[in-house]
């Protein structure tokens, strides 16, 4: 399983981002544990200046804007 964080306030683009995140997870048949990071201070912990960020397994993938579905396919796939 992996385990996927979204790093931002709760804008749009990150509640898409979620939404995206999901639908390619399950479109791949692949387990992952999403969770949504709205706390300004994790989300500087992680380095990251621009939101909304994509943690896969401890490591920042993606910062700033919504990710293509082709990279989100390359983070999931096992």
């Amino acid at each position: 399983m992996k385990n996927v964080k979204v790093l931002g306030s709760g804008c749009a683009n990150c509640r898409n981002t979620v939404a995206l995140i999901e639908q390619v997870a399950q479109s791949l048949g692949v387990a992952i544990q999403v969770e949504k990071v709205e706390d300004l201070r994790a989300i500087m912990a992680h380095g990251v200046m621009s939101t909304p960020a994509v943690v896969v397994d401890g490591q920042v993938v993606h910062a700033g804007g919504i990710p293509t579905r082709d990279k989100v396919e390359q983070w999931l796939r096992p």
